[in-house]
């Protein structure tokens, strides 16, 4: 699962990384959490200058789905991921995956391995981040709630997947990324359909991302400056649990 998430990246980067004519300015977050308002990127109505691309506009949501049938959200559980595997089938995310498909910039995410319970051994925090720097997209799903006085909320869940090798030995999920060379093809809902993009929604490589041993700071979501990323030093990295690659690496989205 991805449960915090951090954008440090300046507006202008971002703008220029996913490929936005222009973005309002917000400040770095080290430690976003569900419920807050996070940044994601849709395709616009108008196309792009000189292009038959539609324009990218960018807007904040809140970070947990909410499917428009619910009636009170507060009798409806907290939607922060959907699994990439099962989201076309599940009545909670198939309409997002046909015409509300996001991409959610990042600057990395954070994940806990948790030993098991009889080892005695505490969790440890690690910031995933890029290798090689820069902004990651996410895949996410958007959707808009509204309440029965005709108030609307917009809101969002990042998709995820099996981990790769490398996330594995943390944790056995990870947020899906989507390539710069795939965005257009993920949010066009028009004349993409789910099957049509299944094949986006696969781990990242093994050597895209890298993980730093980060103190438990990052738990509580009051602590939000840049000391949440600095390496702390661990005995010993977590075991693999990912045995072997399944045989049939396709996603079992039918």
């Amino acid at each position: 699962m991805c449960g915090r998430f951090a954008l440090t990246a300046t507006p202008e980067d971002v703008a220029e990384s996913l490929g936005l004519l222009e973005t309002e300015g917000f400040p770095p977050r080290f430690n976003i959490a569900p419920t807050q308002p996070i940044l994601v990127v849709i395709a616009g109505d108008r196309q792009q200058p000189g292009s038959n691309l539609p324009e990218r506009r960018a807007l904040l949501v809140r970070w947990g789905f909410t499917p428009s049938w619910v009636k009170d959200p507060r009798d409806f559980p907290l939607l922060i991921n959907a699994r990439a595997e099962t989201a076309i089938g599940k009545a909670s995310f198939k309409a997002a995956m046909r015409h509300r498909r996001i991409l959610i910039p990042a600057s990395g995410f954070y994940e806990w391995h948790r030993p098991p319970k009889e080892s005695g051994e505490p969790s440890q925090a690690y910031w995933i981040r890029p290798k090689n720097g820069g902004i990651v997209a996410f895949a996410g799903l958007m959707e808009t709630w509204s309440s029965a006085d005709g108030s609307e909320v917009d809101t969002g869940a990042i998709l995820t997947t099996r981990a790769n090798t490398r996330i594995a030995d943390i944790h056995e999920r990870m947020p899906v990324v989507i390539k710069p060379e795939d965005f257009a093809r993920w949010l066009d809902c028009k004349s993409q359909e789910p099957r049509d993009v299944a094949d986006l929604m696969a781990p990242a490589s093994d050597d895209y991302f890298e993980a730093i041993a980060v103190s438990d700071k990052v738990n509580k979501v009051a602590n939000t400056g840049a000391d949440l990323q600095i390496p702390v030093s661990v005995a010993t990295r977590p075991a693999s649990k990912l045995k072997e690659p399944p045989a049939d690496r396709q996603l079992s989205l039918f």
